[in-house]
């Protein structure tokens, strides 16, 4: 798996007690010395009793040397298993199902103009994601699940640009990323093990609050810029959940806008725009009454300094959450 940089730069304690073995001790510490005859028969007793004491007390430490756990490892199971076998198997990669180039070409690709009904669903669409992005420098299978069945193909460019899909979970050797295709917040696991994925970490996020027109460009975890903007009007609302800068398309003959980023996000109301399969996208607008206002048809309408700044700074594949 090739690496990618992006612009801008206790458990608790099972050893058992000694009750018991302190309790039989305890009984043999009480025995009364039989008095000394003439022949020391009194003494001998003490001495063996006191051998006996000395006998007892060696068994236990044997015992406790032998059975006590190794400081370094789990001491009690977890659920009928180990801790240190859950973690040998937690950390085991599954292989993936291999998937021959015919079959690869068989299945569905993975674009804007997708449609997965099936595909896995986002697990956490309000959080924003670790900034691991991936990128297939070939067309690769997507799977179910890790080891599951392969259910599409992700292929290298989406509307001319290079393919850059964030990862929103992670198990050992494998990815769950969004996809760029219906329906929102579908997505599907990667082969990290893949040599033809290449992996990077973008710094930006993108956020929209939808209450109150914001949207912030987010950098290493800090609000670095906002923008008044507009959003999709009551019927064709802008979506919620996380999406992602799909691509970048620059209008030989704008007629608003110069560039218009697409998002991996569609519109609930369309299924069709412009010819398009109802593809949310950035762009900016000619005139300034729409910003602060739900005057779209669910796309993000921003200010010019604002379409630059993403445009030109924000790399392909940050995630965009939208609340």
């Amino acid at each position: 798996m090739g690496k990618h940089r992006l612009p801008d730069p206790a458990e608790e304690d099972g050893s058992r007690g000694v009750d018991g073995a302190g309790a039989e001790l305890g009984a043999e510490e009480v025995l009364t010395p039989t008095p000394a005859g003439p022949i020391g028969r009194g003494r001998v007793a003490v001495l063996l009793v006191a051998f006996g004491v000395l006998a007892v007390v060696t068994l236990i430490v044997l015992a406790m040397a032998f059975s006590a756990p190794d400081p370094a490892s789990p001491s009690g199971p977890v659920d009928g298993v180990s801790a240190s076998k859950q973690a040998v198997e937690h950390d085991v990669i599954v292989a993936a199902i291999a998937v021959s180039d015919e079959d690869l070409a068989a299945l569905p690709q993975q674009s804007t103009f997708a449609d997965l009904p099936a595909a896995p669903r986002d697990p956490a669409p309000d959080q924003p994601p670790s900034g691991l992005v991936l990128h297939p420098r070939a067309t690769v299978p997507l799977y179910a699940a890790p080891g599951g069945a392969p259910i599409a193909a992700l292929p290298p460019t989406q509307l001319g640009s290079d393919t850059w899909v964030p990862v929103v979970d992670e198990r050992p050797g494998w990815a769950m990323v969004l996809l760029p295709g219906r329906p929102n917040g579908a997505a599907a696991w990667l082969y990290r093990d893949d040599p033809r994925l290449d992996e990077a970490r973008t710094p930006y996020l993108l956020r929209l609050d939808r209450a109150t027109y914001r949207l912030e460009l987010v950098h290493n975890g800090a609000a670095t810029r906002a923008w008044t903007v507009g959003i999709g009007k009551p019927a064709a609302p802008t979506p919620a959940g996380r999406a992602f800068l799909l691509a970048s398309i620059r209008d030989t003959k704008p007629t608003f806008s110069p560039i218009v980023l697409p998002l991996s996000a569609h519109s609930d109301t369309f299924t069709t725009y412009g010819g398009g399969p109802g593809t949310v996208g950035i762009h900016t607008w000619p005139t300034a009454e729409v910003y602060g206002k739900s005057s779209s048809d669910g796309c993000i309408r921003v200010p010019a300094d604002a379409l630059q700044i993403i445009s030109s700074e924000v790399p392909l594949g940050t995630p965009v959450l939208v609340r």
